[in-house]
């Protein structure tokens, strides 16, 4: 097998080794990482893990986060955060595929509003399918959240984006901005990958 296609499998398989290390292995459910900043590709953009996930609530008083997701994430147990974790990274790799997407549109000369609403419908999927995983309260309250901001459970609609930002390129980053308050929570960071890094992978 080609190194190209190893590296794609890796970044597929690996959300659910993930998954699998806190199933089968509760008594260490926190997944070790070093100091450094380990990557899950070699070019070092995509989902990048920074740190163990959350040990426990803060102990000082209730969670102050503006992120009702993330005092979700705090009130679980280490095993459910594991999980949360995998099913992040999951994401990541969807906003991965999201920005290879906008560079073969851009290299087939598609209008920036072609791409931004093109990205803003598989962000909307990616959501969709990502809470496939969780819990129907965890669906309940991220659709409350949305409905309530948007107006409709799986967040803005390109229109809106666009009276927001004011410019179709502008949407598109968006489309493909990843929450950095959740992903702290859990222990993640996503980098954005280059069209030349995305196109030689």
């Amino acid at each position: 097998m080609s190194r190209p296609r190893l590296r794609s499998l890796a970044r597929r398989i690996l959300p659910a080794v993930l998954v699998a290390h806190a199933v089968l292995a509760p008594a260490h459910p926190v997944f070790a990482v070093p100091s450094a900043h380990v990557c899950r590709v070699s070019a070092g953009c995509g989902s990048v893990m920074v740190g163990p996930v959350s040990q426990a609530p803060p102990d000082h008083g209730p969670c102050t986060s503006p992120e009702p997701v993330v005092c979700q994430i705090r009130s679980e147990t280490p095993h459910e955060r594991e999980i949360a974790r995998g099913q992040r990274m999951r994401y990541h790799d969807l906003l991965e595929d999201m920005e290879r997407k906008a560079c073969d549109m851009r290299a087939e000369g598609r209008s920036e509003e072609d791409i931004a609403r093109t990205l803003v419908q598989m962000r909307n999927d990616a959501k969709d399918i990502v809470r496939a995983g969780m819990t129907r309260e965890q669906v309940a309250e991220l659709e409350a959240r949305n409905r309530k901001k948007y107006g409709n459970p799986l967040g803005p609609t390109a229109d809106q984006l666009y009276l927001k930002y004011g410019s179709w390129e502008k949407v598109g980053e968006a489309a493909t901005r990843s929450n950095e308050a959740v992903d702290h929570e859990l222990g993640l960071e996503f980098r954005h990958c280059s069209c030349d890094v995305l196109q030689a992978a």
